[in-house]
């Protein structure tokens, strides 16, 4: 029997044109060729470094971005211009900045109710009034909170009514774009065990982007690793983290910071050599092997594909 998923990415492709010369454009390739899928109730990690095409990932999705190529499919239709209108009652984002997310000049009582007042999902003010106090309640905020703007809140607090609506719609799935990253640790681990709350409560799926393995592997059934626009791992969240496959996940972990001294002091950091090429400029084969210890004339002759070591453990590597 075929294995049902609630989001399905197949080939996605994000090219974007950049000028060279008077005349002269060649594509910048932010994400290339990237396939994934994710089944209901779970919760899908992503995970790289800093202009892999993470966050271009998650808004190529959300059709924040049209995509270049490749198709997305969200609980059986798929996503395009079309269909998008009908589909976004069903998938939301949450934004890494809380800052820039939410409009200074309304309040938060509006920034909620507005995706009610977009999909018509109350019949009369009292409704609408009901469950904006009840989706505060559900992220941890206070009636009395309504009223105010923005710029009162905390950044945890801002995160938290971006969450809130984001959830006005009742998706079943998300995408939450770094959603951690710009709040103090302490923060982090109230947001990240809310997110979990709520997986549980609401049943959702989560598409979470982050660049640290360790909030990552807290929350995640599953991680993708990506590099310079490619997934080049992605396995069982505790299958990744206790063997790593790819020597790009193996370098990523070994700077996971360790909080014992004496094992931290025993661990092995193992630190890449050389720059990470331009996507204007892609080494060929595999976009890695400028960087890997373990690169072959093969690895620069063709691009390894995605392939099965077992338990649903794909890694995109010739030497592993």
């Amino acid at each position: 029997m075929t294995e049902k998923y609630l989001l399905e990415v197949k080939n996605l492709k994000q090219y974007f044109p950049v000028r060279v010369g008077t005349f002269k454009t060649i594509p910048l390739k932010a994400v290339d060729d990237v396939s994934f899928a994710i089944k209901p109730g779970e919760t899908l990690g992503l995970v790289g470094e800093s202009g892999c095409g993470k966050t271009t990932v998650g808004r190529s999705i959300m059709r924040l971005y049209e995509p270049t190529g490749g198709q997305v499919i969200f609980d059986g239709e798929e996503v395009n211009k079309k269909s998008i209108q009908k589909l976004r009652q069903g998938m939301q984002m949450v934004f890494q900045d809380p800052y820039s997310s939410l409009n200074p000049r309304m309040t938060v009582e509006d920034i909620i109710g507005e995706p009610l007042d977009v999909h018509k999902l109350y019949e009369n003010k009292a409704e609408r009034r009901e469950k904006i106090l009840g989706l505060m309640e559900l992220v941890g905020l206070n009636a009395e909170h309504a009223s105010r703007y923005a710029h009162e809140f905390s950044g945890g607090q801002r995160q938290r009514i971006g969450i809130a609506r984001a959830l006005a719609v009742n998706p079943k799935f998300i995408v939450c774009d770094e959603p951690v990253s710009a709040l103090d640790v302490s923060i982090q681990a109230q947001v990240v065990n809310m997110f979990e709350d709520l997986k549980d409560k609401l049943g959702v799926s989560y598409l979470f982007i982050a660049h640290d393995l360790l909030v990552v592997h807290h929350i995640s059934d599953r991680i993708a690793v990506m590099y310079l626009g490619k997934i080049v791992e992605i396995a069982d969240a505790d299958d990744l983290n206790n063997d790593p496959q790819h020597p790009y996940t193996l370098s990523l972990l070994s700077a996971v910071p360790i909080p014992d001294p004496i094992k931290a002091r025993q661990k092995q950091r193992i630190v890449l050599e050389g720059d990470v090429p331009s996507p204007l400029n892609m080494p060929t084969g595999c976009p890695f092997r400028t960087r890997c210890r373990y690169a072959t004339e093969q690895c620069a002759a063709e691009c390894p594909q995605l392939t099965d070591r077992g338990n649903g453990h794909f890694v995109a590597c010739w030497n592993k």
